[in-house]
């Protein structure tokens, strides 16, 4: 028996590597009677049948994993941001930063096209309201020395607004990384109708799913009582808050509130976070 992690998922097979070798890999028959199955990411047992196949056997337990991308045991999420065309958007970003926390993934911001803007009130901005994560401006880093780095031993899955190509993230997050950049462009230049597939890249000692990430945030699977807590930056507040179960919204004496009316949270993320408790509110609504 041996263990080893799913690198790739394509036509039924898992590609396990387990000691710098690739197994190719199927689901042993028990999984079919459980709702689970195999995920890139995924920790596995495996059993051998020859030098290069065999079959899982068990897989560990998850830190994590999301549907799409199908993908598991996420450490970081890089949420790319365009500060110019398309605009700057403060409540997407707090959207997929709440769908990361959801999910127990860190997020990372990196804002692109920094130098076709001329908004240094609103990198400022961007800065102050975020300072509770890493936040990455294209035009001011060196890639090796800066973002390379955050790569090493965790393995990351992108986010960004529709209709950005991973190949142009990857190509302006990574300009540096010319065989990474090749290799996920190769994949994605594959014919329509070709069988698409996650699979892990390495890169600068980590592993990038060769996914085009996520654009659509869905916050079913959360309720209202959790939602604060996908603002960290609310935590330092709340505690202070008259009820226990305060939900920032309409109850008195919100320290939360207070806050945001003295300055000290941004008041994009109060707008941004009573915005998304409408939408789950409304939601529950409907059903």
């Amino acid at each position: 028996m041996k263990k080893g992690q799913i690198v790739k998922a394509l036509s039924g097979f898992y590609y396990v590597k387990s000691d710098d070798e690739i197994y190719q890999t199927r689901a042993r028959g028990l999984f079919r009677n459980t709702s689970e199955s195999p995920l890139v990411g995924d920790i596995v047992e495996f059993q051998i049948e020859n030098e290069t196949e065999g079959y899982i056997t068990s897989i560990d337990d998850r830190h994590n994993f999301l549907n799409r991308p199908s993908v598991a045991n996420i450490d970081q999420v890089l949420i790319t941001m365009s500060l110019f065309s398309p605009k700057f958007s403060f409540y997407l970003l707090d959207r997929f930063i709440a769908y990361a926390e959801m999910h127990d993934i860190e997020p990372v911001i990196i804002v692109t096209k920094t130098d076709l803007s001329d908004d240094p009130e609103l990198v400022q901005n961007i800065k102050e309201t975020y300072s509770m994560y890493p936040v990455y401006f294209t035009d001011k880093i060196n890639v090796n020395e800066d973002l390379l780095p955050i790569f090493k031993n965790r393995l990351s899955v992108l986010a960004g607004q529709s209709g950005v190509g991973k190949s142009t993230l990857i190509n302006t997050i990574l300009p540096d990384a010319d065989l990474i950049t090749d290799e996920i462009s190769d994949k994605l230049n594959r014919g329509k109708h070709t069988t698409r597939h996650v699979e892990l890249i390495e890169i600068a000692e980590g592993l990038i799913a060769d996914t085009p990430g996520f654009s659509t945030i869905d916050f079913s699977l959360i309720d209202k009582y959790n939602l604060m807590y996908c603002f960290i930056d609310f935590n330092e507040y709340s505690d202070r808050c008259k009820f226990r179960e305060c939900l920032h919204i309409n109850e008195p004496k919100c320290a939360v509130k207070d806050a945001v009316a003295s300055g000290a949270l941004a008041q994009t993320r109060y707008d941004s976070y009573k915005q998304i408790f409408e939408e789950i509110e409304s939601r529950k609504e409907r059903y």
